[in-house]
């Protein structure tokens, strides 16, 4: 759901009534992952995506059923070999999908003290505020319940990165001390996942209150499995040296939706007419500005200076950082003679080892557009861990498990 936050947001500020689809569970192959969503309100109007349209119609429908009712519902979509025309997933997935309604209250006109864009419930005031959260850009968390006893269906509880929270699970209040920590942890890590909180009794203990809230689990009697969304603010992008290429890779990067800055020590360069793209232009010697940053394990490091001063200073620190990801422009020979460069500055073979040089995937670009692609296909790769290989003819899964499987929180069993 946090990934239309900023829409969702505009909603609530306008007083809108809407219900909002979010993908909460997938098996083989789907489309979308954990917290895509899709919303609709009272209007009929609707932002998002639960499934690249094999399903649309059907969750559509679901979320104006949700309007209706008021209650969400969690509901499977999957391949169906007996009925072809099924509605379901025609690339033999399954998901499970999340329709919640969020009613906000009447305007203040109304006498009873609301005013448009005030939720009127518990749950609808904690998730209308993880929605203002992740669309001013800060850090924050959203866990709700997708499994669990009845009743909690949908409870909310948002975690800030400082660990306060605000709403409840419902339940046992074990069950809300146990999701907070679990939740500010997966925020900790920018993780979007399932979270399964065991029942925290040992066995034999179901009978028993005494010190159950001392104890990690739901306290329900039964596990309650959550969808964490985690809303941080967007992953960085450093390009070095202000070249033609950079001006093509700063365009991709802000497709990919990372905040790109752009660094040369030469000012005659670096400047916002030949980078109107970017979020950040710094002029500054590349390694002096690293040193001053301080970077998560999400950051990318894009070399493209091509110059020895620039470069060894550069990557002797960058390649000693927990980034995500470091390359560096240059022919092969240029390589081989970087990482003498940087051996002989005492860089060992694993540090080496992290470097992406030359810098890009084999598409055999030439413009500098076609390279800003061959890089950031790179960059993708390493994110999602593909090979970068030609999917025709493969029997290799589409979309690869980046970590997002079901975690077991709490359990004694």
């Amino acid at each position: 759901m946090l990934d239309i936050a900023e829409e969702l947001h505009r909603w609530v500020e306008q007083g809108r009534e809407f219900a909002v689809a979010t993908v909460v569970a997938t098996n083989g192959s789907a489309p979308r992952q954990p917290g895509a969503a899709l919303a609709v309100d009272s209007d009929g109007t609707a932002i998002g995506s639960v499934s690249g349209g094999c399903v649309e119609g059907a969750v559509y429908e679901l979320c104006q059923q949700a309007l209706e009712t008021g209650e969400p519902v969690l509901e499977r979509f999957g391949y169906s070999d007996e009925d072809a025309f099924a509605v379901g997933l025609t690339c033999g997935g399954i998901i499970d999908i999340l329709v919640q309604p969020i009613r906000t209250s009447a305007p203040a006109t109304t006498g009873d003290g609301g005013f448009a864009g005030e939720p009127a419930d518990r749950t609808a005031t904690t998730l209308a505020a993880g929605l203002a959260a992740a669309a001013s850009g800060e850090a924050a968390a959203l866990a709700r319940v997708v499994q669990g006893p009845a009743g909690l269906l949908g409870r909310a509880l948002l975690v800030r990165a400082d660990g306060s929270h605000t709403g409840t699970l419902g339940g046992h209040p074990a069950l809300d001390g146990t999701a907070v920590e679990e939740t500010r942890a997966l925020l900790d890590a920018g993780r979007t996942t399932s979270l399964e909180i065991g029942t925290g009794f040992a066995p034999g203990e179901e009978a028993e209150s005494g010190d159950g809230a001392q104890r990690s689990g739901s306290r329900c009697g039964q596990p309650v499995v959550l969808l964490v969304e985690s809303a941080v603010p967007a992953p960085r992008m450093i390009v070095f040296g202000a070249i033609d290429f950079a001006a093509a890779l700063v365009r991709v990067g802000k497709f990919l939706n990372y905040h790109v800055t752009v660094c040369d020590a030469r000012p005659v360069f670096a400047t916002e007419a030949r980078f109107p793209d970017a979020d950040e232009i710094v002029v500054d010697w590349p390694h002096r500005y690293l040193d001053s940053q301080q970077l998560d394990s999400r950051t990318v490091l894009c070399v493209l200076t091509h110059d020895a001063k620039f470069d060894v200073p550069l990557l002797e620190r960058a390649l000693r950082l927990p980034v995500a990801y470091v390359g560096a422009m240059g022919s092969r020979r240029t390589h081989l003679d970087r990482q003498q460069r940087l051996r002989d500055v005492g860089l060992t073979e694993l540090e080496l080892n992290r470097l992406r040089s030359p810098i890009g995937l084999d598409l055999g670009a030439r413009t500098p557009e076609e390279t800003a692609l061959s890089i950031a296909a790179e960059i993708v790769a390493n994110r999602r861990g593909g090979t970068g290989s030609p999917l025709t003819g493969a029997h290799t899964p589409i979309h690869h498990d980046t970590g997002r499987t079901l975690g077991r929180i709490g359990s004694v069993a």
